[in-house]
This record gives structure tokens, C-alpha cells and sequence, in this order.
């Protein structure tokens, strides 16, 4: 017999957490190991249950979704994360999703897609909405990809450097990222050389002038 799929939820509205754990009680293959509502809460069940799925809202108070995204996947790398939330604008979707989320889903379509989406992103595979999807290829298409005389800068390279314009140190982007300082210092190199840029003045010019700090209040 296959095992069910072992869920926990983190939303710090309990009556949310409540309709969340209802909807998938009532299926067979999904068990619900685990309810926080702060970030530090659902860390500490990452490291104690290793849930194989974690239903993030992204407007936690305190230590915001984003980061405990990453603090989840950092402390549990066998577990996926589906982002559970009110927003449905780019900029976060991008932001989940650059931190390592599986899925993306809105509250709204909860109760017509989260089992769906739990399902889905415990098999391997991302989850996103379709209307959200047909957004973000559109504005993708509509943003190039930034580049300098040296070439186009990768994923992660675009976050090294929104985090650079944004005044973190070496070992703060490290810390950020769950990098080693070495390798940040590797991606500066590269970011450096691809821009053909030597200062930070030209860098934070660059990075506003791209689009980069966006969504620079997300956490």
C-alpha cells in the first residue's frame, strides 16, 4: 500500500489552517502532520516531522513566507513547498519560486485546486495556476532577461545582484541565499565581469534600471 502523502500547514490565521486540513482529511492518500502559524514554528516541524509537503501562506507576521520558504527547504530538503496565499501579482510569484517553492496556488482556488496542487508537487512536478502561468510567460516575454557585454546573467546571478544593490555584504547574500561566501563572491565575479561594472553605484543603477528591485520588499 502506498504511503499518504504527510502535509503540514502554516498560516497564522487558525481558522484558514482549520478549512486547509478539512479539504485534505477528507482524502485517502493525504495526512495533515503538523499546523504552525510563524515561520519559526513551521521550521521547527520541518526539522522534527519532514513533512513531504508544506502549505506556506506568505504573509506571516514577523520572519515573512519567502524566508521561511527557504528556512523549511534549508532544514528539510526532502520536503516540497506549496505557496498558499492571497497574492497573485508577479512579483511574488517570482519571489516563491526564486526561493524554492514547488507550487503556487491562491486562496481563492483552495478549495477547487489544493489537493490538486498538494498532489502535484509531492509527485516532482510545479503547480501553478493556469491564469497565473499565461501572467508571468507574459511579462517574462516582456522583460528581457538582463545581460551585459559578457552575456545574460543566470537566476541566481539576478538575485545576487538585487541583493548587492539592496547593501548586503558577501556573507549576508550567503545567509540570504543559504550560500557559502565563496561561492557568492563567484557569482559577483561573474555578475562583474558579464556587466562589464566595477563599482556598486553602477551596479544599483543597473539593477533598478532592470526591473531587479521590484519586489525588493518581499519577504
Amino acid at each position: 500500500m502506498t504511503e499518504p502523502i504527510r502535509v503540514a500547514l502554516c498560516d497564522d490565521h487558525g481558522v484558514v489552517r482549520s478549512g486547509l486540513r478539512h479539504i485534505l482529511d477528507d482524502e485517502s492518500d493525504i495526512v495533515v502532520v503538523g499546523e504552525a502559524d510563524n515561520a519559526e514554528a513551521a521550521v521547527a516541524i520541518a526539522q522534527t516531522e519532514h513533512p513531504d509537503v508544506f502549505v506556506m501562506d506568505l504573509g506571516l507576521p514577523g520572519t515573512g513566507g519567502i524566508t521561511a520558504t527557504r528556512q523549511v527547504l534549508h532544514e528539510s530538503p526532502s520536503t516540497v513547498v506549496l505557496v498558499l496565499t492571497v497574492h497573485d501579482d508577479i512579483a511574488y510569484i517570482r519571489k516563491a519560486f526564486g526561493a524554492g517553492a514547488s507550487g503556487y496556488l491562491v486562496k481563492e482556488a483552495a478549495d477547487v485546486e489544493l489537493v490538486q496542487a498538494v498532489r502535484t508537487v509531492a509527485a516532482g512536478d510545479q503547480y501553478l495556476h493556469p491564469r497565473l502561468g499565461a501572467a508571468l510567460v507574459a511579462h517574462d516575454a516582456e522583460r528581457p532577461t538582463p545581460a551585459g557585454p559578457g552575456g545574460e546573467l543566470s537566476e541566481r546571478e539576478q538575485e545576487v545582484l538585487r541583493l548587492i544593490a539592496l547593501g548586503l555584504t558577501n556573507t549576508e547574500i550567503g545567509e540570504e541565499l543559504y550560500l557559502s561566501v565563496r561561492t557568492v563572491e563567484t557569482h559577483r565575479a561573474h555578475i562583474h565581469q558579464k556587466l562589464n561594472l566595477r563599482t556598486r553605484a553602477e551596479l544599483v543603477s543597473f539593477a533598478r534600471h532592470a526591473g531587479l528591485l521590484e519586489d525588493g520588499g518581499i519577504e
